[in-house]
This record gives structure tokens, sequence and C-alpha cells, in this order.
């Protein structure tokens, strides 16, 4: 199932734990926020005129961040003139947790989720078996000759330039 929603300023079609980036959401990290549906497709689809009654969707705050920066730069020639601005738009980041018809309402909290399972870190053994290795691998020297002067180098590989012939009338 999947529903239409008003957040923002924008619209929105969202399914169930999808992770919009949605600007305007004044609550906090963990809470959850319901918004207007416009439509919802699935058994029963509907078109609301503006909104569908007695739908709902609901959204798990997962935090805050940042777009990029956007400059906006102008210049007006022969005028020494400049101005540089900048800023960044400011988001929430919302998973969908439940899109809800009939006049239902959303659960207080979000549901538990299951965390995901860590890669187990590898080992260093040494060659006899025994685990008495450093942790961390030695760092490797340098090559001789890598830092050499690009001078030098240059100089090295010899030769002049000879002049070019210039044709006589």
């Amino acid at each position: 199932m999947f529903a239409v929603i008003k957040a923002g300023g924008k619209q929105h079609r969202v399914v169930a734990e999808q992770v919009l980036k949605v600007h305007g959401v004044t609550a906090k990290q963990g809470e959850v926020v319901t918004f207007e549906v416009m439509a919802h497709g699935g058994d029963k689809p509907a078109l609301g005129a503006p909104l569908v009654e007695g739908a709902t969707v609901a959204g798990e705050v997962l935090g805050f961040e940042k777009s990029r920066t956007v400059i906006a730069f102008k210049k007006r020639r022969r005028q020494n003139s400049k101005r540089k601005r900048g800023y960044r738009d400011q988001y929430a980041l919302v998973r969908i947790t439940e899109i809800l018809t009939e006049g239902k309402e959303p659960s207080k909290t979000p549901p538990a989720r299951a965390e995901r399972p860590k890669k187990p870190k590898a080992e260093v053994v040494d060659a006899d078996g025994d685990d008495d290795a450093p942790k961390k691998p030695a760092k490797q020297a340098k090559a001789k000759g890598a830092s050499k002067d690009k001078s030098a180098a240059n100089k090295s590989k010899g030769g002049t330039k000879k002049p070019k012939d210039k044709k006589q009338d």
C-alpha cells in the first residue's frame, strides 16, 4: 500500500519503512509524527479533495541534517561590487512506520527495530600460531629515493633546446 502525503510544502509518495527528507518538522528525535494524506492506493484506492478523510500516515523522526551548501554569488561588473552568500537547508529524516485508513489512530511509540548483526573483527595471529602479535600493523618504510628533489631529477634528464632555424628570404 502507498500513500501521497503533504509535508514541508511538498507532496511525497510513500510506502511503509521508507526514509524521507522532510522540511519543517518540529518534533524531537525518536518521536512519532503524523502527516495529511492526499491519496492512497492498495485494496481500496482513494483520492482526496484535497485530503482523504480518516487516513493518516505516521512516521518516526530519525534525526536532523543539513543539505549541501548553496552559494549565491552576485557580481556587478565594472562597479567593484560583489557579494557571496551561502545557506544550507535543514531537514528531518523521517521513517514511515504506518499507513492508516478508516480513522485508525497511530501508535504513540515507534516500533522496535532489530539491530544489525555486527561483523566480527579479524584477529592478527603470528605464523607461530600464538596471538602475541602486535595489534596494529607496522608502518612500511619509504622506498629509497622517494623524496628526491624534483629539480635534480629534471636536470638529470639532460639536453638543451636547440634554437629553431629561421627561414631566409
